[in-house]
């Protein structure tokens, strides 16, 4: 007799974009950045974040602001890669591996420092390719020299356009925490609202999936 070979699974979505702070990550990396300056900007940029994250004010409005009140150096930028590492989301490492390996298409879309970012997601298996993130520019000495100010994702609505210029495989799942994820939703086929760190009400309620983990991720995109 002869075996009949059992179907392979096909995932729900063929491909993933991810949000990194707070998301794939458990901290604002601006924020982080933000403390080795002291409480009183840590405490300011800590503010003008949760606005922006909330949809209480334009992400345009308070990107560059943030970045002036911190002025970070190349070192500082390098030191917060690690610091990303080690608030990596519990499960986030095997989740994308699993995803991956059901050919999955991930690719990460972030508000986020892009020199920061890429060392951190190297780790996780991603090419350079799949990081989109804005880049940060430093002088001769590694003194802040200013950020990317026509990158789409300092604004808040950059996400959806870097979504539909991805061309990724359809379905596509959207996911992360904050408002300029949540914009991603007419770009994609579906958003899942991210809380395994921070739950935002307005976020959750425009969701289509609310998900507290990456096990529980995994779970959705691949059943």
């Amino acid at each position: 007799m002869t075996a009949v070979p059992h179907p392979v699974p096909v995932p729900r979505f063929a491909s993933v974009i991810l949000d990194v702070d707070s998301t794939l990550s458990g901290i604002e990396g601006v924020d982080w950045l933000a403390t080795l300056r002291g409480p009183e900007v840590a405490q300011e940029v800590a503010r003008l974040t949760e606005r922006a994250m909330d949809g209480a004010i334009a992400l345009d409005a308070v990107y560059g602001e943030r970045l002036a009140l911190i002025r970070p150096t190349a070192d500082e930028v390098a030191r917060l890669a690690g610091a990303y590492a080690e608030r990596a989301a519990p499960g986030a490492a095997d989740a994308v591996a699993r995803m991956r390996a059901a050919g999955v298409r991930i690719a990460l879309v972030s508000g986020g420092l892009r020199e920061a970012i890429v060392p951190f997601a190297r780790a996780l298996g991603f090419a350079d390719a799949d990081v989109n993130a804005v880049p940060i520019r430093f002088g001769p000495a590694g003194d802040y020299a200013g950020f990317d100010e026509t990158s789409p994702l300092a604004t808040q609505r950059g996400k959806p356009q870097f979504a539909a210029q991805l061309a990724l495989p359809r379905p596509t799942l959207a996911v992360g925490d904050g408002s300029t994820d949540a914009e991603m939703r007419p770009a994609v086929d579906a958003f899942a609202a991210y809380t395994g760190f921070v739950r935002r009400e307005p976020v959750v309620r425009g969701a289509d999936y609310v998900v507290s983990s990456f096990d529980e991720l995994a779970a959705l995109v691949l059943t």
